[in-house]
C-alpha cells in the first residue's frame, strides 16, 4: 500500500471538512475534499479517484497547500479577465465618430460595421479595419439602427 500523503497543519481536520462543505464554488469545493480525505488518511489516488479530479492535479494541490496554506485553494480563474481589446480610436476619435453617427453613412445610406470600419481606417490612417471591429464601436457607443424594410421582400 502507497504511504499516506503528509498534510501541514494550517487547519484541523474539522475545519477542512467545514470548508469543503461550505464553499460555493465546485472547484474549490473538490480541492478542500481532497485535502479533507487525504487528511483523514486517505491516500492522494484514492481521493483524487473519489473526488473525480487527476492524480497529477491531486497531488499539486496538496504540494501547493503544504506550501502555501489554505490561500491556495481558492480558485483564481473568477479573478481572471480576458485582456481588453486595444481601442482604435481615442477618446477624441470616439466623439468624432459619435457625431458622424447621428448623421447619414458616407455613401448616404445607413450605418453598418462595415461603413464605421471603413470610416476608422479613413480616420486612423490604418489600411484596414475589420467589420467586427465596426460592429463593436456601434455597440460600444450604444448606437441604436433601423433596418430598413421593404414589402418587396416577401412578395
Amino acid at each position: 500500500m502507497p504511504p499516506k500523503a503528509h498534510l501541514e497543519p494550517h487547519l484541523t481536520l474539522e475545519d477542512l471538512k467545514v470548508r469543503y462543505r461550505q464553499t460555493r464554488d465546485t472547484t474549490e469545493a473538490r480541492r478542500w475534499h481532497v485535502l479533507y480525505l487525504v487528511g483523514g488518511g486517505w491516500t492522494i489516488k484514492q481521493a483524487a479517484e473519489v473526488v473525480g479530479l487527476n492524480y497529477d492535479y491531486a497531488k499539486e494541490i496538496i504540494r501547493r497547500y503544504n506550501r502555501e496554506g489554505p490561500s491556495s485553494i481558492k480558485n483564481r480563474n473568477r479573478e481572471r479577465q480576458a485582456p481588453m481589446a486595444k481601442s482604435l480610436l481615442t477618446a477624441r476619435q470616439q466623439q468624432e465618430l459619435m457625431e458622424a453617427l447621428q448623421g447619414p453613412a458616407p455613401d448616404g445610406g445607413s450605418w453598418s460595421g462595415p461603413k464605421v470600419a471603413e470610416w476608422i481606417a479613413h480616420k486612423t490612417g490604418r489600411r484596414h479595419v475589420w467589420p467586427q471591429r465596426g460592429w463593436d464601436y456601434l455597440k460600444r457607443l450604444g448606437v441604436k439602427w433601423k433596418h430598413p424594410t421593404t414589402t418587396d421582400d416577401f412578395q
